[in-house]
C-alpha cells in the first residue's frame, strides 16, 4: 500500500496499552508455586455455577475461556485445577503494577484491575514509546514475577487491539504509518464497542473487516446505519482522538449473585435485592458518593436477560430507598412466573467528591468481577 495518507490525529501522541497475562492465574502461580505449567481455571468449583474469571495459559489450550461456565471448562479440561477467585489479593497486585506505571508517565487511565492506557507522549527522559513498553514490561516480570503484554501505537483504539497479538509477554508496536495497513484486514468485531449484535448487524450489509467499510461514503454509513456510521468510518480507518483520561468518572455501582440454584419465590428474590442494597449503600457511602438511577438486572434460567431502570429526582445512598426502587422495578419483569439465575442492583448518574474511577460490580459469586 505506497503512499498512505496519515491521519493528522496520528501524529499527536504516543499511547501504550498494557495488559497483564492471565493475570489471576499468574497471581496464583505467584503464591504457589507448585501450580505453575499446569492448567489452572479461576472462578469456582465445577460443581456449582461459577464461570471462569480467567484462565491460565495451559487450560486456554483446551478451549477454555473467560466467562464460561466452570462445569463447561472441567469437561473440556478434566484435569485442570479450579481456584476460588481471592479478589483482596489480585488488586494488590493491580496496586504494585500501577506503581510501576507511575514511574513512567502520570497520564494513567485503569480500566481494569489488568489492563491500563498509558499517555507516554514527549517523555522526560525523552525515551521511545516502545522502549517504555519493554522497561515496564521487565520490572513487572524481575519484581513482580507476573507477565504482561503491551500494544503501542497513536491512539487508544490501536494500542488496545495491538496488545492482544503477541500474547504472552509480547509487544506489538504500531507506528502512525502503518495504521492503515494494520486495520484493513481485522475483523470489525476487534474494534472495541462492537459486540455480537452489532456485529451481526454490520454482517446482515456486507460488512465483515474493516477495509470493507472503506468503500462506503460517509452519508451511505449514515443512511444504513444512523448514529454509528460516524463512528465506524473513522474507527474502521484506526482514527481515535479520545485522550487518556488520568482520572474516569464513576459510572455506576452495583452487586449482583448468581445463585447456586433457580430461585422463582419473588420474597426469596426481595432478600437477596435488601442484602444488595445495603452493600451498594454503604459502598457508595464509603466513597462520599449518591446516585440519581437505579437499575435493576434479572438474568433468567434460560440465559435471557432485562434490565429495568429509574431515575430518581435526587441523588441517593440510602439503602432503604434503593431497595424500594429495585422492589418496584421488579414488578416490571418475569419474576415470579419465571426461573431467575442472577440477580443485581446498581447505581449510576453517580456525583460526589469521589467519582473518579470506572464502573464496578462489587461482588458476586459467579459473575465475572469488575472493578
Amino acid at each position: 500500500m505506497a503512499d498512505v495518507e496519515i491521519h493528522p490525529s496520528l501524529l499527536k501522541r504516543k499511547i501504550i496499552h498494557f495488559d497483564m497475562d492471565a493475570f489471576y492465574a499468574s497471581v496464583e502461580v505467584r503464591h504457589r508455586p507448585e501450580l505453575a505449567g499446569k492448567p489452572i481455571v479461576v472462578g469456582g468449583s465445577p460443581q456449582s455455577r461459577a464461570v471462569v474469571c480467567t484462565a491460565s495459559y495451559e487450560a486456554r489450550k483446551f478451549g477454555v475461556r473467560s466467562a464460561m461456565p466452570c462445569s463447561q471448562a472441567a469437561r473440556l479440561c478434566p484435569e485442570a485445577i479450579f481456584l476460588e477467585p481471592d479478589f483482596k489479593k489480585y488488586k494488590q497486585a493491580s496496586q504494585e503494577i500501577h506503581a510501576i506505571f507511575a514511574r513512567f508517565t502520570e497520564r494513567i487511565e485503569p480500566l481494569s484491575l489488568d489492563e491500563a492506557y498509558l499517555d507516554v507522549t514527549g517523555h522526560v527522559e525523552g525515551l521511545l514509546a516502545t522502549a517504555i513498553a519493554r522497561k515496564i514490561q521487565n520490572a513487572i516480570q524481575s519484581e513482580l514475577r507476573l507477565s504482561g503484554s503491551a500494544g503501542v501505537a497513536p491512539n487508544k483504539l490501536v494500542a488496545k487491539i495491538a496488545s492482544d497479538f503477541h500474547k504472552p509477554a509480547g509487544i506489538t508496536v504500531v507506528l502512525p504509518e502503518q495504521v492503515q495497513r494494520f486495520m484493513e484486514n481485522l475483523p470489525l468485531r476487534r474494534i472495541h464497542g462492537i459486540g455480537p449484535a452489532s456485529e451481526k448487524r454490520l454482517e446482515e450489509v456486507g460488512l465483515r473487516q474493516c477495509r470493507d467499510v472503506w468503500a462506503w461514503s460517509r452519508d451511505r454509513l449514515d443512511a444504513e446505519l444512523g448514529s454509528m456510521g460516524a463512528w465506524l468510518y473513522e474507527r474502521s480507518r484506526g482514527i481515535d482522538t479520545r485522550e487518556v483520561e488520568a482520572h474516569r468518572e464513576r459510572k455506576s455501582l452495583g452487586r449482583e449473585e448468581t445463585f447456586a440454584h433457580d430461585k422463582i419465590d419473588k420474597q426469596e428474590l426481595l432478600l437477596a435485592l435488601r442484602e444488595m442494597s445495603e452493600e451498594v449503600a454503604s459502598a457508595l457511602e464509603s466513597r462520599a458518593l449518591s446516585g440519581r438511577t437505579i437499575t435493576l438486572k434479572v438474568k433468567y434460567a434460560d440465559f435471557s436477560r432485562c434490565t429495568r431502570s429509574l431515575t430518581l429526582n435526587g441523588a441517593t445512598h440510602d439503602a432503604t430507598e434503593i431497595l424500594k426502587t429495585a422492589a418496584e422495578l421488579l414488578e416490571d419483569t418475569e419474576v415470579g412466573t419465571r426461573k431467575v439465575r442472577l440477580i443485581g442492583v446498581s447505581v449510576s448518574n453517580l456525583q460526589g467528591k469521589d467519582a473518579v474511577e470506572s464502573s464496578a460490580v462489587l461482588h458476586d459469586r459467579g459473575e465475572v468481577l469488575r472493578l
